[in-house]
């Protein structure tokens, strides 16, 4: 029986991340295969099987009563404490965060803040942060404060991740921490008060059901999510195998920008970041204004002073660049619909935009002005 308010399709989207090792590339295997989750759990098992990676074991998961069972009780508790679902196959899932090939299928949120705000940071580094590195987030989180539509997103971890939402708290800057774990309780234990305050202008966001407990392997599975949300990653301090390295690599692997503050050679808590910004990973940064930059983000950037950089585009261009100044990004399919080219006319076109550091590539086959 479903829940209240529940339809059959959302619930069997919950229920296929219930179902025993099936995760997030199988899942979307079986959805381009089959459709719909609903067709999915009613299909014939021989059918499941057949799809790339679903052996019989998995696939009688599909049957499983207990996948059912559980998916009913976490409705039930999302329903009780006011938490969204979002799931990527609907339209309220984090766009930026759709793009990533490993993204969970379903995200819990609890909060009001802009998923899809227009500029999204995340901050993260070392849970035993320096003097020099808590200085680094305070005016780095300061710089970012007049920005509109500027949402700054972490770990929730202590140290850096924490000085970071706890500023914005400060300064009414819209701040969401991803967890690795459910909603149902806190990791670190201390940080309690601070997530109930960041709920008043942000929230928090995790891809683990109720019960779900902290441990080791949770953690850089919650670091990719932090790297998908987000346009740029901004290493503080880390240690040369930190779990803030891991979150930029996912990060530069999505295509994303990545910057870092550099520390003494011969301090350990910033090895990672000097090694991050040494291996051309990372862009070096040494205060906001050096991010905004990087990112063209400045007030100094004008619509006129960007209409004269494109003065010297061929028509193709300039029809190119005209469809991607309407949106934050645009898939090749709608500009391959849009302007009428032929495929080879539209990639020639979009590799000269590309080499002219006008046009950035994402991942999807999406692009971008860059």
């Amino acid at each position: 029986m479903l829940p209240t308010g529940i339809d059959q399709e959302t619930f069997y989207q919950l229920a296929l991340t219930f179902v025993p090792d099936v995760g997030a590339k199988t899942a979307r295997a079986l959805y381009e295969h089959f459709g719909t989750a609903t067709h999915i759990f009613n299909a014939p098992l021989k059918e499941i099987k057949a799809i790339a990676g679903i052996d019989e074991k998995r696939s009688k998961g599909f049957r499983d009563d207990d996948v059912l069972r559980k998916t009913e009780a976490e409705l039930n508790i999302v329903a009780r404490h006011g938490i969204n679902i979002l799931n990527y196959r609907n339209g309220n899932y984090p766009a930026r965060l759709a793009q990533c090939v490993d993204a969970p299928l379903i995200v819990y949120y609890r909060g009001n803040a802009n998923l899809d705000a227009q500029k999204i940071v995340a901050i993260v580094g070392t849970r035993k942060s320096t003097d020099y590195g808590n200085r680094l987030v305070d005016e780095l989180v300061e710089g970012l404060r007049a920005h509109e539509d500027m949402l700054i997103i972490s770990g929730l971890a202590a140290g850096i991740d924490t000085l970071a939402h706890r500023k914005c708290v400060e300064l009414n800057i819209p701040t969401v921490g991803v967890l690795g774990h459910g909603l149902d309780r806190m990791y670190p234990v201390a940080n309690k008060k601070l997530a109930k305050e960041m709920m008043e202008n942000g929230g928090l966001l995790t891809e683990f059901p109720f019960e779900t407990v902290p441990d080791k392997g949770k953690f850089p599975m919650r670091n990719r999510v932090v790297a998908g949300l987000a346009d740029v990653t901004i290493v503080v301090e880390s240690a040369i195998s930190g779990g803030a390295l891991i979150t930029a690599r996912m990060a530069s692997g999505y295509n994303r920008d990545v910057a870092a503050y550099p520390g003494r050679v011969n301090d350990s808590r910033s090895a990672g970041c000097n090694k991050l910004i040494r291996t051309n990973i990372a862009g070096m940064i040494t205060c906001a204004d050096d991010l905004l930059d990087m990112m063209n983000w400045g007030k100094s950037k004008s619509k006129a002073v960007q209409k004269e950089l494109f003065i010297n585009l061929t028509p193709e261009e300039q029809k190119i660049i005209d469809i991607l100044q309407t949106k934050d990004q645009v898939h090749a399919d709608e500009l391959y619909h849009q302007t009428g080219y032929t495929s080879s006319q539209l990639a020639a076109t979009l590799l000269q935009l590309e080499m002219q550091d006008l046009v950035k590539s994402l991942p999807g086959k999406f692009y971008r002005m860059n």
